[in-house]
């Protein structure tokens, strides 16, 4: 699987990795066996940040570095911590009250912090420290000065992009690489120009435009699950391709039982954009909690606070292996996954693309 034998292969001479198949940075289901998997499977392994402490990143980077000396990207969220508003956390609190008294839950208990840690100067000097090839953010682009200490160790830096202004926006601020995130992704959106969940352009759609906006490389990402879609990827212009919702079918994903039954039932149809875990647009699956209050709430708390108060909730109904009150993150293309290692997946849906490539 030679780099000459793919279309494009500006991504792998930029990351030095051998397949243009980024591992989607997915926070929870992510940690280093994945990382290490397709890292060594000649893709790009990501290790998402956003839910570790300074001290869980570097074990995990440890045990990363003690299994492979490939290249890796480690990913952060750059949102802004929000101000906090009581009116709005109330009134929350009272949308979801009559959940926790059908579930003997006390109403007026204290609500557990919900907490996303943005990109800071500790987590710089992190990246300072072990020094990984690929560094990416999430929600834009966190302070000039703190993409500059991160250029300034050789890290190449790529972020995602819901829209052409985001892309060219990413390109100016310095990216070395724009991850053009199409609407059938799972998880949160990566918009951080609008908060439009209206407007969000599909990975057909929006692929070719900022290709055709940017002069740096793009990975397509968003509804891509199998061979076909990666040659689509490739023939809109991108030079790599994302994948998310069929890495967590592999054993090595961290996932609640509820969360891996409901991806093994969905539909092209089961995912909605929805704010109510987190209080962020993000791609889940339906489940009872996105019926009845969202999919779209104007009660829920700004990112990421809206989550503290599901936590009683799922704490009752996870150990009865419900997922109605827990996010069960998924894209448009779950119904392509395949329960296979995920070192072993990366090789195959390279070597089917390389096939279906040569016949055209």
């Amino acid at each position: 699987m030679a780099m000459k034998s793919w279309p494009d292969n500006r991504i792998q001479t930029l990351f030095g990795i051998e397949l243009p198949i980024i591992l989607a940075p997915m926070a929870g289901p992510v940690l280093s066996d994945m990382v290490i998997a397709v890292s060594e499977a000649g893709g790009l392994g990501s290790l998402p940040c956003a839910l570790l402490t300074a001290d869980q990143i570097r074990n995990e980077l440890t045990t990363i570095r003690q299994r492979t000396a490939r290249p890796i990207n480690l990913n952060f969220f750059c949102h802004r911590p929000p101000a906090p508003n009581k009116t709005r956390e109330e009134q929350w609190r009272k949308r979801l009250e009559t959940y926790y008294v059908e579930f003997g839950i006390d109403p007026l208990a204290p609500v557990p912090t919900s907490n996303r840690t943005p990109f800071d100067e500790s987590m710089c000097d992190l990246v300072a420290e072990w020094k990984p090839e690929v560094v990416s953010f999430h929600f834009g682009l966190p302070t000039r000065e703190l993409i500059d200490r991160v250029k300034a160790t050789g890290t190449k830096i790529m972020s995602s992009a819901t829209t052409v202004d985001e892309a060219r926006w990413l390109e100016d601020e310095g990216c070395d690489v724009i991850i053009a995130q199409g609407a059938e992704a799972g998880g949160h959106r990566g918009m951080f120009l609008s908060d439009s969940v209206a407007t969000q352009v599909g990975t057909i759609a929006l692929v070719p435009q900022v290709v055709d906006a940017v002069k740096v490389p793009v990975i397509a990402a968003g509804g891509i699950g199998d061979a076909r879609g990666i040659v689509a990827a490739f023939v809109l212009g991108a030079s790599a391709v994302q994948l998310g919702t069929i890495y967590m079918f592999s054993p090595e994903a961290k996932l609640s039982v509820p969360h891996r039954e409901a991806l093994k039932k969905a539909k092209d149809n089961s995912t909605a954009i929805t704010n109510v875990f987190t209080g962020r647009p993000a791609r889940s699956i339906v489940n009872r909690l996105v019926q009845e209050v969202g999919p779209m709430s104007d009660s829920a708390p700004a990112f990421p606070l809206a989550g503290g108060a599901l936590t009683p909730l799922r704490a009752k109904t996870e150990p009865q292996g419900s997922g109605d009150f827990m996010s069960l993150w998924s894209g448009q293309a779950a119904r392509f996954g395949r329960e296979l290692p995920a070192g072993e997946l990366t090789r195959i849906l390279a070597q089917e693309t390389l096939a279906r490539l040569s016949a055209l």
